[in-house]
């Protein structure tokens, strides 16, 4: 009988445990996407616009393995993050948009600068992303 309230007490803590963990592991996926959303707005314009940026020229993204961080027990999440920019509509042509002097008359350019995270948990597939708008 007490073997049976034994097992019948785990299961249930097991059942508690697993929302948490789930819980945790999105805690996680958004401060990896603070940190991203960090990164694009401290990045210097020179930097956000080279040919080596961290964000390319969207169509071409750039994609590489993170870790997001680490379960209880060291047990590490992963995903991978791609980025990629895009220009405003209103930039002028060299700066990737169809601007002219009558609707962008002071040359700003402006980019959209996305990031895109996904990842798993528990089998199923999640996609978590953050957009800036930088302009100069």
């Amino acid at each position: 009988m007490l073997t049976v309230i034994g097992l019948f007490m785990l299961k249930i803590s097991l059942d508690i445990l697993a929302p948490r963990q789930w819980a945790l592991q999105q805690a996680l996926s958004d401060a990896h996407m603070t940190y991203e959303r960090a990164y694009a707005e401290r990045l210097p314009f020179d930097s956000l616009l080279a040919n080596d940026s961290p964000w390319p020229a969207f169509p071409n993204t750039a994609s590489s393995a993170v870790e997001i961080g680490r379960l209880p027990g060291g047990t590490p999440v992963t995903g991978t993050i791609h980025r990629t920019r895009l220009p405003d509509a209103e930039n002028h042509p060299v700066d990737g948009g169809n601007g002219d002097e009558t609707n962008n008359p002071a040359a700003m350019k402006v980019w959209k600068v996305q990031s895109v995270l996904t990842y798993q948990i528990g089998g199923r597939s999640y996609a978590k992303s953050r957009t800036v708008i930088r302009s100069q």
